[in-house]
């Protein structure tokens, strides 16, 4: 038996919206949409990022604090121009998180508050 990983699946208010900040991101294509769900895949394969509706989703508190709703995970993007991903990232709506732990990566967040991390990758 062989077990691979096949996606993450992130809660969104507004899948098709999240999957577009995405897609436009990492340059991934649509492999499957309806209104409640959006799949994106990288052209040259792999796990795919996938985005269902949750109109109850609220955005995870980061870093965490007791009793509010905490992060569950956070996707770790690799770059070659840290700078550079950063500004295409806001450009497309993402935004800086308050705290910034480490030196090298970029804490930022997607339009609908999911964590992420932007660093040089190579």
């Amino acid at each position: 038996m062989h077990f691979r990983l096949s996606g993450t699946v992130l809660d969104a208010r507004h899948p098709e919206a999240l999957a577009g900040f995405y897609q436009a991101l990492l340059g991934w294509e649509v492999a499957s949409q309806d209104p409640t769900w959006v799949a994106l895949r990288a052209p040259g394969g792999g796990a795919g990022l996938s985005f269902q509706l949750d109109p109850e989703h609220e955005e995870p508190v980061w870093p965490s604090q007791a009793g509010i709703g905490q992060m569950q995970l956070h996707l770790d993007i690799g770059v070659d121009d840290l700078a550079a991903g950063v500004e295409r990232a806001e450009s497309l709506g993402a935004r800086r998180a308050p705290v910034q732990p480490q030196t090298g990566v970029v804490v930022l967040l997607d339009p609908e508050g999911h964590p992420f991390c932007l660093f040089t990758s190579g």
